[in-house]
């Protein structure tokens, strides 16, 4: 259990190396308003405060810097609630602003916001297919032989499928077919189309269409075609600005994992509802091990759709990011509440 003397030495030694990601001595510690303690009284505490793992000594200086165990104790106990800027909130507000009907618009501007107000990398997963239902359906005729499937669902996102027509298709067809989709298939969640396409679908095309087999076909090409990882990411190069990351080596590791996004979706798929704060090696990717990962999770109702996060070195302003992706979160859901 630490002291009082000995938090509040702590919580300077963090405060300040966040801002200057310089180490601090105990001399500079004695000069802070706050502090009433001598220089000797405060080398003794941080003697105690390295020898119990919160803070460090780097080879370069005689100051200290948090650890790992630092940080988290900062995170657990010492942070208090950040108030952002009317500029910061202004920001925030324009991005929501406008009547936007598409997911990914909604998304990118949301990560690039995030970027831009933190200097982090921001990454933004969208929800997965399977998590939404379907709300309307269109196809429209391109050519003679080629036509697109619309499909939006309860998130707002909208999908272009191109895909062969059959030559025994006609436009009225097709036109009976949507009807057919839309009155059977709207409202169903993405994941039980096959189911549903097999079952109610299948019956009635069976009535309807002269050549079932072609048109059952066609309809599987337009309607169930494998879904991509939705991961949008901005401010990749900002990593490049923490002092942290000017060795080449740590720099690669980084970007090769971020460019893995099979990988980077999992990692935010499994990272837990609400607001997580994953510290050095509490991240389960090596190539993050110096970084600090804060995601936060947003919703449609009580479903969980996706998860907004900033990547950032350790000697991340860990409250101010909290408090950002706590509104943006809620922002989120409100916007997709108000779609559903």
């Amino acid at each position: 259990m630490l002291t009082e003397r000995q938090i509040q030495v702590l919580q300077v030694i963090i405060d300040e190396f966040i801002q200057t990601a310089q180490p601090i001595g105990s001399r500079a510690i004695a000069k802070k308003e706050d502090i009433p303690y001598s220089p000797a009284t405060i080398r003794n505490e941080m003697a105690d405060l390295e020898e119990s793992g919160f803070i460090e000594k780097t080879h370069t200086s005689s100051g200290r810097v948090p650890s790992e165990k630092g940080y988290r104790f900062y995170v657990d106990h010492l942070m208090s609630p950040f108030r952002l800027s009317n500029q910061d909130m202004t920001t925030i507000h324009q991005t929501f602003e406008r009547e936007m009907l598409e997911f990914e618009r909604v998304v990118q501007k949301s990560a690039r916001v995030l970027s831009d107000l933190t200097n982090y990398t921001s990454i933004i997963l969208g929800p997965q297919v399977f998590e939404t239902t379907l709300k309307q359906i269109q196809i429209i005729s391109l050519t003679d032989y080629t036509a697109v499937a619309i499909l939006v669902t309860s998130t707002g996102h909208v999908e272009h499928r191109h895909f062969n027509v059959p030559s025994t298709m006609q436009s009225s067809d097709l036109e009976k077919l949507v009807n057919i989709l839309n009155d059977r298939l709207v409202g169903v969640p993405i994941i039980k189309l096959q189911q549903k396409l097999y079952g109610e679908v299948a019956q009635m095309l069976k009535r309807y269409s002269s050549d079932f087999e072609t048109t059952y076909s066609f309809l599987k090409d337009a309607l169930l075609e494998q879904q991509p990882v939705k991961l949008y990411m901005d401010g990749k190069t900002n990593i490049m600005l923490q002092p942290e990351f000017h060795d080449i080596h740590k720099i690669q590791s980084l970007y090769t994992i971020m460019e893995k996004e099979d990988e980077m979706a999992h990692l935010l798929r499994t990272s837990g509802k609400g607001i997580k704060v994953s510290i050095g090696q509490e991240n389960q990717l090596d190539a993050m091990q110096d970084c600090s990962l804060i995601t936060a999770t947003y919703s449609l109702g009580e479903e969980q759709l996706g998860t907004i996060a900033l990547l950032g070195p350790t000697r991340m302003e860990y409250s101010r990011v909290v408090t950002l992706l706590n509104v943006l979160s809620k922002r989120l859901t409100n916007t997709f509440d108000s779609w559903h």
